[in-house]
């Protein structure tokens, strides 16, 4: 019993172990993305202060959300993308379309006419930029306004986090050494397994704070204030269907000919019932040869 509980003990110290391995790992990782050039921040009056905002010992993850009307959607997505591109960041989503309000057909010749759509253009980007440039992406875009309809901005303190990540780190560290130096080999294997796919985890987990904290996430909406509208060539199909119309000669040639094989259909039905009315001829003059016997009888009887 004494040396069942001693192993248990065991047991969970080691499971605590491999964990701290990890966060060791992610604490590497984390180091390079703690300090911020403060000298290529960007301090205008036109963005807001969460994306320029740096206080000693804090780290800080930050995003935005723009949504705003720009004259053209396509030229300003492009310069959107060269933009982000300057600054050394990258584009992970954008999605521009047309939604078409209406459209109608103007025939301009027998041969040719015009479709004419009323459309608006929009386009949903997500977009990648290194943090200490967010400040002046937020500007470089503020400038490509008509209207700005919101924009937000967020600075999640992850102090705590990467402190956490630390701990981890030496505890993980802490549970594979004591798994490695265990005497039993009984479920070693499965306890090593089990603490390394945990520290795998932990440490994919501070590869994304790591990587949030380099680059900031800005969400994008754009579309135009007015409908456009965009006139199309195309052909007259009106004129094509009247050329091709129903002629009476060659539909009264086709109705004929669709007649008579109806008949032939009809004798061939009439032929492969043969015996149907046949057996009905049989009985129908059955009936009319017994029917005056049966007047005859009921005279006489008067």
């Amino acid at each position: 019993m004494k040396a069942t509980y001693k192993l248990s003990i065991a047991i969970a110290l080691l499971l605590g172990t491999y964990s701290c391995k990890k966060g060791e790992a992610s604490s590497q990782a984390l180091n390079p993305y703690s300090t911020v050039d403060s000298a290529a921040v960007m301090n205008s009056d036109s963005i807001s202060s969460a994306a320029t905002m740096e206080i000693q010992n804090k780290q800080f993850i930050k995003t935005a959300e723009v949504s705003m009307e720009v004259k053209d959607v396509y030229d300003t997505t492009v310069s959107i993308e060269k933009s982000v591109q300057d600054l050394s960041g990258f584009v992970t989503h954008s999605n521009l379309q047309s939604n078409v309000v209406s459209e109608e057909t103007y025939n301009t010749s027998n041969e040719n006419a015009v479709l004419v759509k009323k459309y608006q253009t929009e386009n949903t980007m997500q977009v990648r930029v290194p943090t200490d440039k967010l400040g002046a992406f937020l500007t470089l875009i503020n400038d490509k306004k008509l209207f700005l309809n919101s924009r937000t901005t967020n600075a999640e303190d992850v102090t705590s986090n990467i402190k956490y990540a630390e701990l981890e780190s030496l505890r993980n560290k802490k549970t594979a050494d004591q798994i490695a130096q265990m005497n039993t080999y009984k479920d070693k294997v499965d306890m090593g397994n089990s603490n390394m796919k945990e520290g795998n985890q932990q440490q994919l987990e501070n590869m994304n704070i790591a990587d949030h904290l380099k680059y900031s996430t800005v969400d994008i909406y754009i579309k135009e204030p007015k409908i456009r509208s965009a006139a199309i060539p195309v052909t007259n199909t009106k004129s094509i269907d009247d050329k091709y119309k129903l002629d009476f000669l060659y539909s009264a040639k086709s109705a004929f000919v669709d007649g008579f094989y109806l008949i032939q259909k009809i004798f061939i039905i009439l032929i492969t019932i043969w015996p149907l009315v046949l057996i009905a001829a049989a009985v129908i003059f059955f009936l009319k040869k017994r029917k005056p016997a049966g007047k005859q009888q009921s005279t006489t009887e008067i």
